[in-house]
């Protein structure tokens, strides 16, 4: 096991809590919003990491990807994870569809503002001679950016799905049932090329556009 990869893959999980954070509270945040309070009173409108935690997405898948990182399997150097799934209760939205919508992608929209800000730092860090800041900054820019496209890939629990399930016009009770074995479903989709190219390009993509914006 190499111990600097080891180390490596524990600095960005440091990274990927807080991103996890601002992505939950977003969609909390945008549900209380649009009338829906339960969220609200499960006290999900908040930064604190410990009412975003996870058991699986949070805490297992992100370890076992660390762990593939440090042994240089194949299969490692990509955090990939997801926080609590934040509760809405669809009857509580005026525009059912429409307000569900803008709950599901506010999640990735955080993470491309946060990916934004990051990148806004590293040129003031950078400005300052703050190498090792700098380089920090770029890294959870990656991350969030990454997790943005991962979270929009089309299968339960990630947001895609909820997205997609409205585009194609598919029944809640379909819907449930699909969700069952997402997480098997994810895992397997994850070891297609096509899938990973596509997380690969839209991620590269995305940063060197922002990065350009911001004058990196």
């Amino acid at each position: 096991m190499d111990k600097q990869a080891l180390m490596d893959g524990l600095v960005m999980y440091l990274c990927f809590i807080p991103i996890v954070t601002f992505h939950e509270f977003a969609h909390a945040w945008v549900a209380w919003k649009l009338g829906d309070d339960t969220a609200y009173r499960q006290g999900r409108v908040t930064l604190n990491p410990q009412m975003h935690i996870d058991p699986i997405g949070t805490l297992l898948v992100p370890g076992i990807a660390v762990l593939l990182m440090a042994s240089g399997s194949v299969g490692g150097g990509l955090l990939i994870g997801w926080g609590c799934a934040v509760p809405v209760n669809l009857y509580n939205l005026k525009n059912r569809a429409r307000d569900d919508t803008l709950i599901s992608l506010a999640g990735p929209a955080m993470n491309l503002v946060l990916a934004l800000v990051c990148l806004i730092l590293l040129r003031i860090f950078a400005a300052a001679g703050m190498a090792p800041m700098a380089e920090a900054m770029w890294n959870v820019a990656f991350l969030s950016i990454f997790l943005c496209w991962f979270n929009m890939l089309p299968i339960p629990p990630l947001d895609g799905s909820h997205v997609a399930k409205y585009l194609v016009g598919m029944k809640e009770e379909t819907y449930m049932k699909i969700a069952q074995y997402g997480i098997l479903i994810l895992i397997v989709s994850l070891q297609i090329p096509a899938v990973q190219g596509f997380l690969r390009a839209m991620t590269g993509g995305t940063i060197d556009m922002m990065a350009a914006i911001t004058g990196r």
